[in-house]
């Protein structure tokens, strides 16, 4: 089995935070399977780990399933966001036509009644309050549902765009394509 070290990730640049990861996970050398790539898809950069630990011709391996893999992730999130984004436009419309009109008749209430100016305008103040908290109530409402329904779609898409990342990763790592001096050493140095 091929293993990657501490060591490679840190001569090819990896960060510290993914090392340590790496390190907390398995310690100095790791075995690498695809269950072990699915299983911590969503913690490791396998972008950063193709371009830099695999070889050109691995590489572009996973680049072409990593393509269709970001395609198909683009495909589900482009029109979950665009249905979440109508439904934020419509309700901060509506907000804005029901505030809109309480803040004119408060308007017009206090120039009318300057004389009487501090008690009018508490009560057209606190007409305008309660209208407005209950309109910004209603939009936080919709926006939140929006929201919700938005990572509903959303999550599961990028979960599987992970998951092909890691499998991909694995893949291109196990590959016949994916030799050169420093891996094939990895490969056959003991643990």
């Amino acid at each position: 089995m091929k293993r990657i070290t501490s060591e490679l990730l840190r001569r090819r640049g990896a960060c510290r935070s993914q090392v340590a990861l790496f390190v907390a996970l398995g310690g100095d050398s790791l075995e690498l399977t695809e269950a072990l790539c699915l299983k911590h898809a969503d913690k490791f950069d396998f972008n950063w780990a193709a371009n830099h630990l695999l070889t050109p011709a691995a590489d572009r391996v996973f680049e072409r399933i990593e393509r269709t893999a970001l395609a198909e992730y683009e495909r589900i999130r482009r029109p979950a966001l665009a249905e979440y984004e109508r439904i934020e436009r419509a309700a901060w419309t509506e907000y804005e036509r029901i505030w809109q009109p309480a803040w004119s008749k408060y308007e017009s209430i206090r120039q009318l009644a300057r004389a009487e100016y501090a008690r009018i305008q508490h009560q057209a103040w606190a007409d305008y309050l309660r209208i407005r908290q209950s309109a910004l109530a209603e939009y936080e409402r919709i926006e939140r549902a929006a929201q919700a329904e938005y990572e509903r779609i959303e999550q599961p898409a990028l979960a599987k765009y992970k998951r092909v990342l890691a499998c991909n990763f694995f893949s291109a790592w196990m590959s016949p394509e994916n030799h050169d001096d420093e891996t094939a050493r990895l490969k056959t140095s003991p643990i």
